[in-house]
């Protein structure tokens, strides 16, 4: 099993979880002391009728704010607040609210988003050895739906076309090497799907719409890549100039289209 990314904890992030248990809200401070003391972050605290001690959102945000300066550590206190807020029922299934909203806003702008259950998991960062056809398909919808952060969303979709293609490839037999670029990957995919414009039968009624529209799935997957090399490399990634959030958004959402398509693809090829 792939070992779990390192989170990019920032002030942001631990803002947003701290909010969970402002005035008093959220998991109790023995869940809190469970979580802190757990994950290495154990700050002491001693309950006291008689004297007002640290508030609930301080804790959190204190050990926070220690976990900012530990990023190799960070990742198990996020957890283990994330596991507390679920059993709580603040997120995950139905929750929702401002807090929710916030703490979503806070992790994709550093590349990372909440399940539908309420886990952490990183954007475009497929595990196909652990999450195989159903990760994949979550990151399509998730693409669909996302409506924040176009240029973060561009290297995404970027990397779930990477992802679509392998596993085709894997799912029909074909060991894929590491040195095999994007371009030979989807050319060697859509080879084995049968969607190669030359593969159309040329004597189908509208033979021509048709091999347009399996052109039309290269160029979208072409220019999503080229799009994100113009944004080159590092966090806090920006649009390529003369590309609009809106004409982000519509190739993000074409190219889910694409993976969707070749997924239901690979479907009826396997019968």
């Amino acid at each position: 099993m792939s070992p779990r990314a390192t989170i990019p904890l920032n002030s942001d992030i631990s803002a947003a979880l701290a909010m969970f248990f402002h005035g008093g809200a959220g998991p109790s401070h023995t869940t809190i002391t469970s979580v802190l003391t757990g994950s290495g972050y154990g700050d002491n605290y001693v309950y006291n009728p008689n004297t007002q001690g640290t508030n609930k959102q301080q804790r959190v945000l204190t050990a926070l704010r220690t976990a900012q300066r530990e990023p190799t550590r960070a990742r198990t206190l996020v957890d283990e607040l994330l596991s507390a807020l679920r059993v709580a029922g603040l997120i995950g299934g139905e929750a929702s609210g401002e807090n929710v909203d916030r703490l979503k806003r806070s992790l994709a702008s550093a590349g990372w988003y909440l399940t539908e259950d309420g886990y952490l998991q990183p954007f475009g960062n497929v595990d196909l050895d652990t999450g195989g056809r159903p990760a994949l398909e979550e990151q399509v919808e998730r693409l669909r739906r996302s409506t924040t952060d176009p240029a973060l969303l561009i290297g995404t979709a970027k990397e779930l076309l990477e992802s679509v293609s392998k596993f085709v490839l894997e799912e029909l037999g074909m060991s894929v090497g590491n040195k095999m670029s994007y371009d030979q990957l989807w050319h060697l995919a859509r080879e084995r799907l049968g969607v190669l414009p030359q593969q159309v039968d040329p004597n189908l009624p509208g033979v021509d719409a048709i091999r347009a529209i399996h052109q039309s799935t290269w160029n979208i997957a072409d220019q999503v890549n080229k799009l994100r090399n113009l944004q080159g490399t590092g966090h806090g990634r920006t649009l390529p100039n003369g590309v609009s959030e809106d004409l982000a958004m519509l190739v993000v959402r074409e190219a889910a289209t694409v993976a969707d398509y070749m997924l239901t693809r690979l479907d009826r090829e396997k019968g």
